[in-house]
């Protein structure tokens, strides 16, 4: 137990992601250990930086929505490395050996990708084919095939590891190719920040001028009017420059 995390709770809040977010699940995720929580943020310790690096860039959210519904009140969730070994400032990006050479064009934050989200890894059924076969497509010609493309389903079914396997396809073919790959709300937040900083120009030039656009769970847009109206703009820019946009929805458009 720490600070009123007990083991039980623990497990239950590891369930609750595989449970919800299957997707995005690994089986090392069972090695993680809790530590204290303090002012309402939950400290999870990985087995390594490079664990760390990646459930900060790509799970935090998850794991603080489980938290929260495992404890019943506000909490926010912070990865660092194991005990002992915390990282005094921002984690550094890791060097993954099985991602492609290349990199993602970051949003004020750097930005990597599981290396198992490969198309290699999909496993492709009835209900997935067509997905599949149009993220494929667009992997292989971007801004042409299917543009945007719009991925939706339930939870759990693979639109986070199709989209991943989009981004990782293309800078395997085009190490130059200016990805931008972000969650729907750090999209919101990001434009939140620039209006709140005055840089709403500094937003637009950094989202419009990228070769793919990437966004995954673009529903959370939709109480979102402003922003909406921000989206609009910049799908609008990248469509008639022929730049590629992906969207992933838990719900159909």
């Amino acid at each position: 137990m720490a600070n009123g995390i007990t083991a039980r709770r623990w497990k239950s809040l590891l369930e609750h992601v595989r449970r919800e977010q299957a997707d995005l699940w690994q089986p090392w995720f069972e090695g993680l250990q809790v530590g204290e929580l303090n002012n309402g943020q939950l400290c999870v310790h990985a087995n390594d930086a490079e664990n760390a690096y990646y459930l900060e860039a790509s799970c935090r959210r998850s794991f603080a929505e489980a938290a929260q519904a495992v404890l019943g009140r506000l909490v926010s969730v912070q990865f660092v490395g194991p005990p002992g070994q915390e990282a005094t400032g921002p984690l550094p990006a890791p060097t993954i050996a099985a991602q492609p050479p290349g990199s993602a064009f970051a949003i004020d934050e750097p930005v990597t990708f599981n290396p198992a989200y490969t198309f290699e890894n999909f496993i492709t059924g009835p209900g997935n084919r067509l997905a599949h076969a149009a993220a494929i497509a667009v992997a292989d010609t971007p801004g042409v095939s299917y543009n945007p493309l719009f991925v939706h389903g339930s939870v759990g079914l693979g639109k986070t590891h199709l989209l991943q396997a989009i981004c990782q396809g293309l800078l395997a073919k085009r190490q130059d190719c200016r990805i931008c790959y972000l969650s729907c709300d750090s999209f919101i937040n990001h434009f939140i920040a620039s209006v709140e900083q005055g840089q709403v120009h500094n937003f637009r030039y950094r989202y419009r001028h990228v070769d793919v656009l990437v966004i995954d769970d673009v529903h959370f847009l939709g109480e979102r009017e402003r922003t909406q109206d921000e989206f609009f703009h910049t799908f609008n820019t990248l469509y008639q420059a022929q730049k590629q946009i992906v969207l992933s929805s838990d719900c159909s458009p």
